[in-house]
């Protein structure tokens, strides 16, 4: 079975915004199999949003785990990444599931992995997938010689960045920013 590529998903929060943003595109192989996949969800009226890397099917399993625990906790994003990244850690279905997410709030930006990682980024700028270091870059780059950009224009230039440099990562770009 051909595994499914990566893609590139950002997240920034600067300028008193968050945005997040991701291509469109899947691979299997070296084919492109899809160019338009929505790798963004809102969650929780819109208060939070996700972007998703990795195998689609394991992404929407994670997506509705977290979408419950955020209801369980209040809508709490913090706790609710925590609980979800306890149950991917320890339960033997979870812990199979090859994916990663990032979730965000108006507050907070955090990277959730299937090894029990819940990362808050020091600079407000996280990145996965596999265009993902050249869209940080990018964002850092932004956030530092052009202050005057929200994030919503930042995450979309640096996502148009990686998308010009990564095989995996296409100009069909998905951009959300959280209310």
């Amino acid at each position: 079975m051909t595994k499914i590529r990566s893609t590139t998903v950002l997240a920034v929060k600067h300028n008193g915004s968050v945005s997040i943003g991701a291509d469109g595109q899947a691979t299997m192989g070296n084919t492109v199999a899809k160019s338009n996949v929505k790798k963004i969800r809102k969650l929780q009226d819109g208060k939070v949003v996700t972007g998703f890397a990795g195998s689609t099917a394991d992404a929407f399993t994670l997506l509705e785990r977290f979408d419950e625990k955020l209801n369980a906790y209040g809508g709490s994003m913090k706790r609710a990444a925590i609980e979800l990244a306890k149950d991917w850690r320890m339960d033997r279905y979870l812990r199979k599931l090859e994916s990663m997410l990032i979730v965000a709030d108006k507050e907070d930006i955090l990277i959730l992995s299937g090894t029990g990682d819940v990362l808050e980024p020091d600079n407000g700028i996280a990145a996965i997938g596999s265009g993902s270091m050249y869209a940080q870059a990018a964002a850092q780059a932004l956030t530092q010689h052009a202050p005057d950009m929200d994030s919503e224009q930042i995450v979309t230039e640096s996502l148009k960045i990686a998308a010009d440099i990564c095989i995996y990562t296409n100009h069909n770009l998905i951009v959300e920013r959280i209310s």
